[in-house]
């Protein structure tokens, strides 16, 4: 019976790990609720802030937002709303904006 226990409990952290990265990540520290603000432009903002300010990352501070970005998208995946997906395309776009790399 320890062992049943024992292999879910491996099973499910190796299958959430996405979250525990979202959640704990070192490489930026990301303003509360960053991924469910309503405006683009204010998500881009906020990570363009987080990315400049980080010492941890390792890429630069455009590829780092960026990246961050498009990690929350797809793990988020089929559970995003069409409008909250749109939303975060559209802060993508801004993004590139806010660092002049478009």
């Amino acid at each position: 019976m320890r062992f049943m226990a024992n292999y879910f409990k491996k099973r499910i952290s190796k299958k959430y790990w996405s979250g525990r990265v979202t959640r704990e990540s070192d490489a930026l520290s990301l303003e509360e609720g960053v991924f469910t603000f309503s405006d683009p432009k204010k998500i881009a903002l906020s990570l363009k802030k987080s990315a400049l300010e980080s010492k941890r990352r390792k890429a630069g501070p455009f590829q780092s937002a960026m990246s961050m970005l498009n990690f929350y998208i797809n793990r988020a995946g089929k559970n995003l709303s069409e409008d909250r997906k749109k939303i975060l395309e559209q802060a993508k776009e801004e993004l590139r904006r806010v660092f002049n790399k478009k």
